[in-house]
């Protein structure tokens, strides 16, 4: 059934999930079969609509979603212990059974092997390739369009840039100081549109006609809402539910540079940890671990419900009508308009929402998402999940901020936030940040700058306490903070405001 036409009393409903991964090698049917017998049951939906867009049998279906699950912390492992050697990850075969690791350093090539992946030798690093698609992002114009796309293609360790006018993307390339040897100008027709609409249906609505979809209920401390697409509304502004009764209101909502905002609801409205499948059934919540590039990922959305697809390139920028989106992930699942801000999971893992695109459901298109991560943490939300929803770790003294960060640090670790990526000023000014931890630890900061080749500490704080703040005046440019438990583990959080 449509969810436009299923009669249920909240658009977020609620099922339960129970999950069991499977130990690495399990793809393998060698003769020592010694592995554990698949105790996992799909989420609902999910192998027909895998089956159905990715043309795979449902043993495929159910042997690629046991491989994803596989090798999701075996890429993060690596990630970690590889650093700025690390070239990207991606998955390879029809069921996902190879993890493919790039380093820039032979000498990881055992720690590779060892840890279950494929590793490949590339020139260039991850790091590298960002800052070169950071150069064009920022030279290649707005308006008059000239190229609509830029994306990493970790697979051939090159900057790509989708151009509707290639000669003239190619002058503005040759005029940056970037290696010209690692972009490559591709003609294209693509010209990604965000998915708003002005025709009545199921979701929610914005003022009287305007519909977009609900990405993922959310807390923020008491307060239940949902994320949704920033071009859906403006902070103010208020909504309605599917059914047509009163449903909230828009607390934030930034659009463009990225393409995200939440929305505050009333009491009759209850969040669960749970997606729409389009069948009249849900996929539940459990968390937002971020999905291996390769990896399947489906969409809910209120206009052409439940599809599925691969995620294709991460940190694509794009250029829209209303300016350019950094950040967002390009995948192969199709959407159409009013399915803007609809749900990206992978499995049981919030990946994101839906942003714009080309294309139809008809045809095949490329819808591009929103990640989950740097939405929760620009707006101090806590993502609604089976595991219930506890409360956030205490902010002591760090209240009042527009954007906050949490986490967990042993002794001797450290973590880089917002969301293990970093954020974009776009003018010179004032850089506030508030870390709060424990009694008895002692945890420091770093305000850390994009210098063009690395990360560029440019302010401290490392007094003795758990409590660190620090006031620095910068450039435009991209920046990020560095959180290091010096002595003592436990939770933190981080507070900041960016000019």
């Amino acid at each position: 059934m449509s969810r436009r036409h299923a009669a249920t009393t909240c658009a977020l409903a609620i099922t339960a999930l129970t999950l069991t991964a499977i130990p690495a090698g399990a793809e393998r049917r060698t003769a020592s079969t010694s592995t554990a017998v698949l105790a996992r049951k799909p989420p609902p939906g999910m192998l027909e609509a895998l089956q159905r867009d990715l043309g795979l049998s449902e043993a495929q279906a159910q042997a690629r979603l046991l491989n994803e699950t596989r090798l999701v912390p075996v890429e993060a492992r690596l990630r970690q212990r590889l650093g700025d050697r690390f070239g990207g990850a991606w998955l390879r075969g029809t069921v996902a059974q190879t993890l493919v690791v790039a380093t820039t350093d032979a000498a990881d090539i055992p720690q590779i092997i060892a840890a279950g992946a494929q590793p490949e030798i590339v020139g260039r690093s991850l790091a590298q390739l960002i800052s070169i698609k950071q150069k064009l992002d920022d030279a290649l114009p707005v308006r008059p369009l000239v190229a609509s796309v830029r994306y990493i293609d970790v697979k051939t360790n090159k900057v790509v840039v989708l151009a509707q006018k290639p000669d003239e993307a190619e002058t503005v390339v040759e005029g940056t100081d970037v290696d010209k040897t690692v972009v490559v100008v591709q003609p294209s027709t693509e010209q990604p549109q965000p998915f708003d609409d002005l025709v009545g249906g199921q979701a929610y609505y914005i003022g009287l006609t305007s519909r977009c979809s609900i990405g993922f209920p959310v807390m923020h401390g008491t307060q239940s809402g949902f994320v949704s697409a920033g071009h859906c509304g403006k902070a103010g502004e208020t909504t309605i539910g599917f059914n047509r009764t009163v449903q909230g209101v828009f607390k934030a909502s930034t659009f463009p540079l990225g393409d995200y905002s939440w929305i505050a609801v009333n009491g009759n409205w209850t969040p669960r940890p749970s997606v729409d499948n389009g069948e009249g059934g849900t996929v539940s919540v459990a968390g937002a671990k971020t999905a291996v590039q390769g990896s399947s990922v489906c969409r809910s959305g209120s206009t052409t419900d439940w599809h599925c697809g691969l995620i294709q390139q991460r940190d694509a920028s794009i250029t829209y009508p209303q300016g350019n989106v950094f950040g967002l992930t390009r995948t192969n699942v199709c959407a159409e308009p009013g399915d803007s801000g609809g749900s990206f999971i992978s499995v049981d893992q919030a990946q994101g929402i839906a942003s714009g695109g080309s294309g139809d459901c008809s045809s095949g298109g490329t819808t591009y998402f929103q990640p989950i991560g740097p939405v929760l943490s620009a707006y101090g939300l806590t993502l609604v999940t089976t595991a219930g929803n506890p409360p956030p770790p205490a902010t002591g003294t760090c209240t009042g901020y527009p954007r906050t960060s949490t986490g967990t640090l042993d002794s001797g670790k450290s973590a880089y936030q917002p969301g293990n990526r970093y954020y974009r000023s776009s003018v010179t000014g004032l850089h506030y940040s508030c870390l709060n931890a424990g009694e008895d630890t002692d945890f420091d900061l770093y305000l850390q700058k994009w210098s063009g080749a690395s990360w560029q500490t440019v302010a401290t704080s490392a007094g003795p306490t758990s409590d660190e703040k620090i006031a620095y005046s910068g450039t435009a440019g991209y920046y990020r903070y560095q959180v290091v438990a010096s002595s003592g583990s436990g939770p933190y959080t981080l507070g900041f405001k960016a000019p």
